[in-house]
């Protein structure tokens, strides 16, 4: 056995099933290797395709994906993916070959420092560089990538190494428990919560890892205490629920913010700030705040919680309930109804007409009708990526995933193979918009390949329509953001795949049903207004630059 096998056989007791990647020299051991596993090797288009497969496919898991590349150009390619995990916050183990270690010395063809260039976008990242390490690396990788708060590892394999004789075997995965909430501070964060009159629950993104949803849906049914998700903590309790004030998160003062403004008290539950600054929502730092997460408080001048319950969070909210006796009164509902009816009521304002442009917000409207609760909507970045957050109801957690940490365009194609392959039986919609999905679009031809199923939903306005909007609201036009497309629906079908076109209401609504219900790959290139993203800015002030 070499330490090639040896890997492998570290991949396959971590439970690995699919690697996602591109075949190269350096790294032609491993793939040798993985096809002798019971591991499917998925040759991909682009590294970066690669990466945000196993990005999204550690989202949507909670297992690290796995993308491998060879050296230099495949490891930099790799780049943009890790770096989205590792601020997402998902658990991934990227690979990489590299030249033999007789080489590393000296200036070499293609020889990069790929330790050095993963270092600020990892957790942990090291190079397997003698044989007796290998199992000792794969083990701290998936260990170091999944333990919270998760994200991205690296390994580098060295092509002579990879060849070398090696006699061991994977170390055992053992699970790791983490610790029940401090008793002390469970009792002052108990003591603020009686005594407070409007307080709010801030769900982010741990929110939905880890069964946490299910306590907090508990703790928020039994306070009546309501819940504003990030865009990354949406469906931790259901948009249909009263409690919910849907999202927050977008660069506008929507309506969600009156009701944190009028809160005298602030949970949050697995939030990350770099989903969404505190001082954007706190912005005079008088915020009574508890915080209840995996991990301490990030030090924010914004952001200085009177108490932090530092434990697993699922077990920090049953005992934060259990301390909420039912003869306490449940909080007063009435001062953030308004808010929620507020912003129900404007989420249906948006429902299309006969004869009138297409909107984003107007195609969400009948997207929602036509998915299930428990369908997955993955979101590209872009204009419709803030529509997404504010105007899709989300049911459950992982429903709908959005890049908001590192934010990167060019994820949902990727992301939507990854869905489809780890459940083949949910019904998957990718939304982008037409410079995202032209990013990564040559991942057709991988989804195709595998036979996978799912929605590829284009919102096609010929521009970078985020940037557009937020030049003109800083300097009253745009430029350099204007773009050309190819005819879309012939693109897919260049890959022997349906393609959708609409152009008409009616066309958009049986079209839209067609491709969402066949459980078969298809393109669907809507035509999108800009002019409805001003009309929000106007609605509700002018969209604020991300800092």
């Amino acid at each position: 056995m070499n330490v090639a096998d040896l890997i492998v056989k570290c991949l396959e007791n971590e439970g690995v099933r699919y690697v996602f990647g591109l075949p190269g020299e350096e790294n032609e051991d491993v793939l040798f290797s993985l096809e002798r596993s019971s591991i499917t090797f998925v040759p991909t288009r682009h590294e970066q395709g690669a990466a945000f497969m196993a990005d999204v496919w550690g989202r949507l898991t909670g297992k690290a994906g796995v993308c491998l590349a060879t050296l230099g150009p495949g490891a930099t390619n790799l780049i943009t993916g890790v770096a989205d995990a590792f601020l997402d916050k998902s658990p991934l183990v990227a690979i990489t070959g590299q030249v033999g270690s007789g080489r590393v010395q000296r200036e070499s063809h293609q020889y990069l420092d790929v330790i050095g260039m993963f270092r600020p976008i990892t957790k942990w990242n090291g190079s397997m560089a003698h044989p007796d390490v290998a199992a000792e690396c794969v083990r701290k990788a998936f260990k170091t990538a999944e333990s919270e708060k998760p994200g991205a590892t690296h390994l580098e394999l060295p092509e002579d190494v990879a060849k070398m004789p090696v006699k061991g075997k994977p170390l055992r995965a053992i699970r790791v428990r983490r610790p029940d909430p401090d008793r002390k501070a469970l009792a002052e964060a108990a003591s603020l919560l009686k005594v407070a009159k409007r307080p709010l629950i801030i769900a982010g993104n741990g929110a939905i890892r880890k069964r946490a949803s299910m306590q907090l849906r508990e703790l928020v049914a039994r306070c009546h205490i309501p819940v504003v998700h990030t865009f990354m903590g949406q469906g931790a309790i259901s948009d249909n629920s009263p409690y919910s004030l849907h999202t927050i998160g977008l660069g506008l003062r929507d309506f969600v913010m009156d009701a944190v403004d009028q809160s005298d008290l602030v949970i949050t539950v697995g939030y990350d700030i770099a989903e969404y600054a505190p001082h954007k929502w706190n912005p005079k730092a008088q915020k009574s705040i508890i915080h209840v997460d995996f991990t301490p408080a990030e030090v924010y001048t914004h952001y200085q919680p009177a108490v932090e319950l530092v434990a697993d969070i699922t077990a920090t909210l049953r005992e934060l309930g259990a301390l909420f006796h039912p003869h306490d009164r449940p909080f007063d509902t009435a001062w953030y109804a308004p808010v929620r009816q507020r912003i129900v009521d404007d989420l249906a304002s948006y429902e299309l007409k006969e004869g009138e442009p297409f909107t984003v917000p107007g195609v969400l409207n009948i997207l929602r009708t036509i998915m299930g609760e428990d369908d997955l909507l993955i979101s590209d970045v872009g204009a419709h990526k803030l529509w997404i957050a504010r105007n899709f109801p989300v049911y459950q957690p992982n429903a709908c995933l959005i890049s908001n940490g590192l934010a990167s365009m060019g994820i949902a194609l990727p992301g939507g193979i990854a869905a489809a392959l780890q459940n083949p039986k949910r019904r998957v919609v990718a939304a982008m918009g037409d410079g995202g999905f032209l990013m990564n679009s040559q991942e057709l031809e991988t989804a195709k390949r595998l036979k996978v199923a799912f929605t590829v939903l284009v919102f096609n306005d010929n521009d970078y329509g985020l940037i557009s909007w937020k030049q003109r609201a800083s300097h009253g036009h745009e430029t350099g953001t204007r773009l050309t497309n190819p005819d879309f629906k012939k693109y897919a079908e260049s890959f022997g795949i349906t393609g959708y076109s609409p152009r008409t209401l009616a066309d958009l609504k049986r079209q839209l049903r067609e491709a969402v219900t066949s459980h078969a790959l298809c393109v669907i290139d809507v035509p999108v207004d800009q002019r409805v993203n001003d009309a929000l800015s106007q609605k509700l002030g002018p969209l604020a630059r991300e800092d």
